[in-house]
């Protein structure tokens, strides 16, 4: 996975870490002069004539013929209510906001979700003094990052080209080898293959870097959903009821793209994601990258194929209008 043009440095590890892609992103924008306008927020994007008018929190304007939205399915915090939840004496926060575990040392923490970020952030936060629960609503599908030394996605691609059904059949019965029975840990996995999963509801599978290890040895307790808040302590929906210092939420985000594009309705999918990269019709001129989040691959591919889509679309309007 990379972005179009550039590859990651061939020194660069399997596994990129977060400083890393961050050194890749600044050699992009330096190898393709990149300057992006930091701290100019966007508020409307509004049809006009035969163009977009890009109005800014400053007062700047922008007239342009095509607009490409890059600002990702991961925009703004999703952060649900809970009766109660004004009275908790404790931290609540956004998964957002953690940056390591250390203000955590010693605390008695809840993770609400278990998604890739719930489970990671579990995983940090008990390998490092923290007495970690985890809240879980519903089913999850869990895959190892690993599949006999190979990465799970690379793994997946392949099996996607198989007849019909076999390679989730194939992606099953490694999970049940790999992960195994989590139900007497109180945690119940989804039986569905991950990839038609993916396919059908865009939600990632959590990839496992060690948090079933913990979880099995006792060292993250899985809770069922959350029903309320008290003071000082949470009660679920089982009915106990019990004290935490600390609650993140790893509860995800949303792409929101209507808080600045108006009229949208018809375009965006019962998630909120567009259907297609390319805007048709009185979308005509608005282009969308890196929110197709149904496919195999992760971002940086998604990123990588609907730039080649949106490039090849703009270079055609360019030369139809040429052409009048």
């Amino acid at each position: 996975s990379h972005l179009p043009g550039l590859e990651f440095p061939a020194d660069y590890p399997t596994y990129v870490p977060r400083q890393k892609v961050v050194e890749y992103f600044e050699a992009y924008a330096r190898h393709f002069d990149i300057r992006p306008r930091f701290n100019e927020t966007v508020v409307a994007i509004e049809k006009t004539g035969d163009g977009w008018a890009v109005k800014t929190a400053s007062g700047k304007g922008f007239y342009v013929e095509n607009v490409v939205l890059a600002t990702g399915v991961n925009r703004v915090e999703n952060i649900p209510r809970w009766s109660g939840d004004e009275s908790f004496r404790g931290v609540i926060m956004h998964s957002r906001k953690y940056k390591n575990p250390k203000p955590f040392a010693g605390q008695k923490v809840l993770v609400i979700g278990m998604g890739n970020t719930g489970a990671e952030v579990a995983l940090d936060l008990s390998l490092n003094g923290a007495e970690t629960y985890i809240s879980v609503r519903g089913p999850v599908s869990i895959v190892p990052r690993d599949v006999n030394g190979r990465p799970v996605q690379l793994t997946a691609r392949a099996m996607s080209k198989l007849p019909f059904g076999l390679g989730d059949w194939i992606g099953t019965q490694i999970r049940k080898r790999v992960i195994g029975d989590l139900s007497k840990y109180g945690l119940k996995t989804d039986p569905t293959p991950p990839t038609v999963l993916l396919r059908k509801t865009g939600k990632t599978p959590v990839i496992d870097i060690g948090t079933v290890a913990q979880i099995k040895a006792g060292k993250i307790r899985v809770l069922p959903e959350v029903k309320r808040f008290f003071a000082s302590e949470i009660e679920f929906m089982d009915g106990q009821k019990l004290p935490f210092d600390t609650v993140i939420l790893a509860t995800g985000y949303r792409a929101r793209l209507q808080d600045f594009v108006p009229d949208l309705e018809g375009f965006l999918d019962k998630n909120g994601l567009p259907k297609q990269p390319v805007g048709t019709g009185k979308w005509d001129g608005l282009f969308f990258v890196g929110f197709d989040n149904y496919k195999l691959g992760g971002i940086l591919g998604t990123i990588y194929n609907d730039s080649a889509t949106v490039t090849q679309h703009i270079r055609a309007r360019q030369t139809a209008e040429s052409s009048v």
